[in-house]
């Protein structure tokens, strides 16, 4: 009985207001895949992924550079090209009020990062997006910086790698985002001709206009466990061929069987899998 009076007090005291508010915040997480409570640098120090079900959570492209490649050779170029609003776009708010937010939240002017990096000594030229600005939209903007990243790929004989991670076109840029679509493809096309190799790594979520355009151009495509990856949303499939979806639609491993990824790849193995990639086409 005294034994569990005191395990009782124990109990007591942990969860009081006075002991809750002298542990920092921020100290865990919950993982929305298996419930388990997690200590946040634990995940963070395992490249943030959950270490009881391996789930990928998504990152910041800064992180995802710090990931991927050799520390300290990404050298950024084109981050002067900043978005305008040439169709005065309002819905709820401003077009312009949404863009100083995003650049205000993220510090940066877009929802890409170009650079020169190497990964494992081989130097590549590297395009990741950051699904944080607007949801990682493709505006013109975005789609400029992918094609001056080719370019310089084309003119320097780079393998060129992007990585993904969009909800699609930027509807707030209407026909001139789409444009982008056409504008990377064939700029892709060209890269192709010349003998460039594109590798496309494809992270949660890779969906719209992204999907339905440069992402899956690759000469090989890789993609992260799990990883969302699609065009419509499968609400809107299920609704227009009025038939039940089959478990886990959209998913990496499911578009891996149907042959439209290559592999996937957990995330600690990406800066082999893309070395090893890189030295399999004598790039």
């Amino acid at each position: 009985m005294k034994n569990q009076e005191q395990t009782q007090q124990w109990a007591d005291e942990a969860t009081s207001p006075a002991k809750r508010r002298s542990i920092p915040e921020g100290l865990w997480m919950r993982c929305d895949e298996c419930s388990a409570i997690l200590f946040r640098r634990s995940v963070e120090n395992n490249l943030q992924v959950c270490p009881e079900c391996q789930r990928h959570f998504r990152v910041a492209s800064e992180q995802r550079i710090v990931q991927l490649v050799d520390p300290e050779t990404f050298e950024a170029f084109d981050e002067d090209l900043v978005p305008q609003d040439p169709l005065e776009f309002v819905d709820l708010k401003s077009y312009k009020d949404r863009l100083v937010e995003a650049q205000k939240k993220t510090k940066k002017n877009d929802a890409i990062h170009t650079g020169y990096a190497f990964i494992k000594g081989r130097k590549v030229v590297l395009a990741v997006m950051n699904f944080a600005f607007l949801g990682g939209s493709m505006g013109s903007v975005v789609g400029e910086k992918i094609l001056r990243a080719i370019e310089r790929a084309a003119d320097q004989d780079l393998p060129i790698i992007i990585v993904t991670a969009s909800g699609g076109a930027r509807m707030m840029e209407s026909g001139l985002s789409l444009m982008q679509m056409a504008k990377t493809s064939a700029a892709l096309a060209r890269f192709d001709d010349m003998g460039g190799l594109f590798i496309s790594v494809l992270t949660d979520p890779t969906t719209g206009g992204v999907t339905a355009s440069f992402a899956m151009l690759g000469d090989v495509i890789l993609a992260e466990p799990k990883a969302l990856i699609g065009f419509a949303g499968p609400r809107v499939i299920q609704q227009t061929i009025k038939q039940k979806l089959p478990d886990g639609f959209q998913r990496a491993e499911f578009l891996l069987e149907c042959g439209f990824v290559d592999c996937v790849v957990p995330r600690s193995e990406l800066r082999s899998e893309i070395s090893s990639l890189i030295d399999y086409a004598g790039k």
